[in-house]
């Protein structure tokens, strides 16, 4: 019988993003890339913060969003971790379209979870590459909110 999966908090993650970049429909949806400008990381097994990086985001026809980020954290104790993170954010139309617009939207009504991983050098953080993650979210006008999970 297989093990249950239990989940471990792991950290908090408040990235301050800028204005998206629009490049249009390019085939595959409206192409978009959002700049992490910096931010913070508080929790149990992480404290640091956030350097810049780069979301690159397609939105499907159906409102869909692919989230790829790709950004750096800076620990605490100064070691450098390379965050891969994807996901996926929807949810009713007109929300989106808030979103999208860089409106205040209740994060109950939109699903937005991603699958972060992260590449460390420093022997303390090894663990982070030895786990699978899962994050849930929040979109803000100015930043997104992710809560972020071991999976035990």
């Amino acid at each position: 019988m297989p093990i249950p999966l239990a989940l471990e908090h792991v950290f908090d993650l408040r990235a301050h993003v800028g204005k998206p970049l629009e490049f249009g429909d390019t085939g595959l949806g409206e192409r978009r890339i959002i700049d992490v400008t910096g931010g913070t990381v508080t929790g149990p097994r992480l404290q640091g913060r956030v350097r810049p990086g780069a979301d690159f985001q397609i939105i499907r026809a159906n409102g869909l969003t692919e989230l790829h980020a790709r950004y750096v954290i800076e620990a605490d104790d100064g070691a450098l971790i390379y965050v891969v993170n994807d996901g996926i954010r929807f949810g009713p139309r007109d929300a989106l379209d808030k979103l999208k617009r860089g409106e205040p939207v209740d994060p109950a009504l939109i699903y937005f979870r991603s699958v972060p991983r992260f590449e460390v050098a420093a022997a303390k953080h090894a663990w982070m590459m030895e786990s699978i993650f899962v994050g849930t979210g929040a979109r803000r006008p100015d930043a997104v909110e992710l809560s972020v999970y071991r999976v035990a």
